[in-house]
């Protein structure tokens, strides 16, 4: 087990992510085999030339596949570069961790990219299994987040973070990090939330979420497939995208421009048979233009509130609000004035009575006569004088 380990992580370092003759050559030989073929201390024959192919052109890869000799020619640079005893040893020293396929810390829900499922995985944070894919929810998009979509993606996540969800984003600025923030501030579940980054876990990225990203180690997790050292480059983006939808049951999409990264996510999503969900914006916003599109070609269902979200999730029911919690009574025997009060609590923060009048458009007396209704339905709660939404409201 310790040679398949060393010999993940010096394939992880050699080979870029989704590399298919790489990973065709691993599926075919096992991960010490295979490392020993693209280093050329062992040759490769016919046959296994033969095997390779076909399971490229099985996973619709076989047109781009030159023959072995090119992949060692392209792999050969990378060969004085490896020491996976010290990435290792790097790791340990973070308290980190690599895991492989075989560790009962492998999310099974990996193995459904087929051969597209990472060698290896480097991982920062709790030594906690990660949750199924129907406890999970991937929250992304734009990295230029407006104040709308900033508000839309700390209410979805704080609300499947206090369901029990663990929310999987990618770590970055914008809608990345509003979700691992509010999933942080209402996690319910062992591992609140998942940060899947494109470079190396030995340092943060972007350096401005330092701290958030921080957090994420102390209290879930931060992966990546790529070594310790590892730079976030533009591919690596892309394709650490197909972890994040392979995490989780659903892949939401807040706010994105029509050629935005998170496209490609959902697309993934979509890809993996996977729901996928957008948030709908202002038919002016260009930070929305994404999610109209998803809509529009029909890749995605419309969803406005964590319920929908977690319908998505766990189709059956599983996840879903039982009878008679704060979700399902806010429809049940209440006026209207009430329900415009509902939506007019905040989730996290409290607000004043007469904030709600402004918002809500109701007196004084009608905002306290109703705060006391709701507050007795146990869907207001008091705090400080001020006012919320109670915290098992989605």
């Amino acid at each position: 087990m310790d040679n398949e380990r060393i010999a993940r992580a010096a394939l992880s370092r050699l080979m870029e992510p989704q590399d298919a003759a790489g990973l065709a050559l691993v599926q075919a030989t096992g991960a010490p085999d295979a490392l020993k073929i693209a280093t050329g201390q062992a040759a490769a024959g016919p046959a296994l030339e033969r095997e390779i192919t076909g399971l490229l052109a099985d996973n619709g890869a076989g047109t781009s596949w030159a023959g072995m000799a090119a992949s060692l020619k392209r792999w050969a640079p990378r060969i004085p570069d490896l020491a996976p005893e010290r990435d290792l040893a790097t790791m340990a020293r973070l308290g980190g961790r690599l895991i492989i396929p075989s560790d009962d810390l492998w999310p099974a829900q990996l193995g459904d990219l087929g051969m597209q499922e990472p060698i290896c995985l480097w991982w920062r944070g709790l030594e906690q299994e990660l949750p199924g894919p129907a406890r999970s929810v991937a929250l992304v998009g734009s990295r230029d987040s407006t104040s709308y979509g900033a508000s839309v993606t700390g209410d979805l996540a704080y609300s499947l973070a206090q369901r029990g969800f663990t929310v999987v984003s990618g770590g970055a600025y914008g809608i990345d990090a509003h979700a691992h923030r509010a999933a942080l501030a209402g996690g319910s579940a062992a591992v609140p939330t998942i940060a899947v980054m494109a470079g190396g876990v030995d340092r943060f990225y972007p350096s401005g979420n330092e701290d958030l990203l921080r957090a994420v180690c102390n209290q879930g997790a931060v992966l990546a497939e790529v070594p310790p050292g590892s730079a976030p480059t533009r591919y690596r983006f892309l394709q650490r995208n197909r972890l994040i939808a392979a995490l989780a049951a659903v892949t939401v999409v807040v706010e994105a421009r029509w050629r935005s990264g998170a496209l490609n996510t959902a697309h993934h999503a979509e890809t993996l048979g996977r729901a996928v969900g957008a948030v709908p914006g202002s038919v002016h916003s260009a930070n929305s233009a994404g999610c109209h599109r998803l809509l529009r070609d029909g890749g995605a269902v419309c969803v406005t509130d964590a319920a929908e979200i977690a319908e998505l999730a766990s189709p059956s029911g599983v996840g879903l609000a039982a009878p008679g919690t704060a979700h399902a009574a806010d429809h049940d025997g209440l006026t209207l004035e009430d329900l415009i009060l509902l939506d007019a609590l905040p989730l996290r923060s409290t607000t004043s009575v007469d904030k709600l009048c402004a918002v809500a458009g109701l007196s004084a007396d009608s905002v306290r006569a109703g705060l006391g209704r709701l507050g007795l339905l146990g869907l207001a709660a008091s705090e400080r004088g001020g006012w919320k939404r109670a915290k098992e409201l989605a």
